[in-house]
């Protein structure tokens, strides 16, 4: 191991590859509410966090699991599933009385059409303002999971359909 004066320790986080530090110091001194978006193998995460002086506190949170509770029937890790999330996210955001933020993917690629973008749109759709480009964000039949049903009829099913009346209900949900 290199000692000596010169020698820099990286952070724990970045040595293990889970935070860029010069992309969360940008994100943090816009002084706006992150919305962080994090995709597992399962499930799709939202949530919006401010940090403090004690670390980084989750305000609102919206899982793509709670889907199942408006009617959702697909798989809770696809485009679909993260449109559908990002919009559970702004209606929860709006109900506790945010309205704005900035988008914080991680580590995540930011290719276009990616399923953290889905989460984007549906955030916006729900009411959220939330700055970015059209370029980004994936097509709408793509948020409407006519792309699944394309290639794989008998698991899709009724998606197209249910992922329009779960956005329904989710809209309900607004006060």
């Amino acid at each position: 191991m290199a000692t000596g004066p010169r020698y820099f320790v990286p952070f724990r986080r970045r040595h293990e590859g889970k935070t860029d530090y010069y992309k969360r110091m940008s994100l943090l001194s816009s002084g706006s509410p992150r919305m962080v978006v994090r995709k597992t193998n399962r499930q799709i995460i939202v949530q919006l966090v401010v940090p403090e002086n004690e670390g980084d506190r989750t305000l609102v949170a919206a899982y793509s699991a709670e889907l199942a509770d408006y009617g959702y029937e697909g798989s809770t890790s696809c485009t679909p599933a993260a449109y559908l999330t990002g919009m559970l996210f702004a209606v929860k955001a709006l109900n506790a009385g945010y309205e704005e933020g900035i988008l914080d993917i991680g580590l995540a690629r930011a290719k276009p059409g990616a399923r953290v973008f889905a989460a984007l749109k549906g955030a916006v759709d729900g009411g959220l303002d939330i700055p970015y480009g059209e370029s980004i964000l994936p097509d709408e039949e793509r948020l409407k999971g006519a792309h699944i049903a394309g290639y794989a009829p008998e698991k899709a099913g009724n998606l197209v359909a249910n992922v329009e009346a779960v956005a329904l209900a989710i809209k309900k949900e607004l006060v």
